[in-house]
């Protein structure tokens, strides 16, 4: 297979291991320093990602990629078009000349220096988990489908990176899992996965291969924020498509706070943002409840649950919610006693809110007398 013109790469495509993640096998691929003048390279305001632009006079660093084959580009095509890039014919400094992806004008904004190094310190691992999902979907979706799915894929490849970080499992079975296939069948703002596995059994034997299907959603962060002072709670309503889908007669629910975790967010940082999205309310001392799955036979959802201090008057009741997210949420306040009675009577149909509140009943006189 022939080879192709030299690329150059001023962005991110200059770590390794997310080149890596977008080509396969970069054993054939030779970088080297070069510098393209009459351009440069800022950080763009729409997200953690570099942007080149026209400028006479600057010159932009990177690196030279020799030995790509007509199967690499057609890779990098695929990965660069889903955000707006495209190949042009570029003269470098050392007079010869290569290929460079260009975002399409007016799609990016500059917004002052980028970093190669701090990027990916921060971002690097996300980004390369990230650009896995995005090439399994080639040959099943256009570049700009993916475009349209990325903010999801970025969430679901922040998922896997807290999911190293995951405290639980002390004292279970260290068995070994053979994954013999992972297929994505189904890919939007969720996905469904189908995956054939065998296992260590407890009495040690090998199971027999088994597929089992998996909802793939990005973590999210819940929390009851609660007034020691007034001693009562926020909870908030709105309509869920689970229990209408379900036939459930009742598909306003009540609920915590709660909202998925955006790419580099602390589960701390989602609470708080989203308690003033949701009901306008700022949250003080966070206590942490669990971290745990909401259903690990059939889902990847991982919940991040608090109990938040919180000033609730009365006013603090009333509606709320983004507009752009299509939220219409209504807050309620609620005393202890009668948060207790809804889950005594099992009128609360939300398993975190009731275990938030199981959690408030026994930590409550700590909290009370703290305040």
């Amino acid at each position: 297979m022939g080879l192709t013109t030299p690329l150059f790469f001023f962005g991110t495509l200059q770590h390794p291991p997310l080149l890596a993640a977008v080509l396969g096998d970069i054993g054939h691929v030779t970088l080297a320093e070069a510098a393209l003048p009459g351009y440069r390279t800022s950080a763009a305001r729409e997200g953690p990602f570099p942007v080149i632009t026209v400028q006479p006079g600057a010159v932009t660093s990177g690196l030279r990629a020799e030995g790509l084959r007509p199967e690499d580009v057609a890779k990098l095509d695929y990965y660069e078009q889903a955000f707006g890039y495209r190949l042009i014919d570029a003269p470098l400094a050392d007079g010869r000349t290569a290929r460079v992806y260009i975002p399409l004008q007016g799609l990016w904004t500059p917004d002052g220096p980028w970093s190669l190094e701090a990027w990916a310190r921060d971002w690097g691992a996300l980004s390369v988990e990230a650009a896995r999902e995005v090439m399994r979907y080639r040959g099943r979706k256009t570049p700009e489908e993916v475009g349209v799915m990325f903010p999801r894929i970025r969430a679901r490849a922040w998922s896997r990176i807290n999911a190293a970080r995951s405290r639980h499992g002390a004292g279970t079975f260290p068995g070994e899992i053979d994954l013999i296939d992972q297929r994505r069948v189904y890919a939007g703002f969720f996905a469904l996965d189908e995956i054939d596995l065998r296992h260590t059994r407890f009495d040690g034997d090998l199971s027999d291969e088994m597929t089992r299907g998996v909802f793939v959603v990005s973590d999210a962060a819940l929390v009851l924020p609660y007034d020691p002072m007034r001693d009562r709670v926020l909870v908030v309503e709105q309509m869920r498509v689970g229990p209408l889908a379900r036939g459930d007669a009742t598909c306003w629910q009540f609920e915590p706070v709660a909202g998925l975790i955006d790419p580099g967010e602390t589960p701390e940082e989602t609470a708080r943002r989203e308690a003033m999205e949701e009901a306008g309310v700022t949250l003080g001392a966070l206590h942490p409840v669990g971290e745990s799955y909401a259903s690990p036979g059939n889902s990847t959802e991982f919940y991040y649950t608090f109990v938040g201090i919180a000033d609730l008057p009365d006013a603090a009741a009333g509606l709320g919610g983004l507009e752009a997210e299509q939220e219409d949420i209504r807050a309620h306040l609620m005393s202890f006693e009668d948060l207790m009675r809804l889950c005594d009577t099992l009128q609360a149909a939300n398993t975190p809110l009731v275990m938030l509140a199981y959690w408030l009943a026994r930590h409550r006189e700590r909290l009370r007398s703290a305040s």
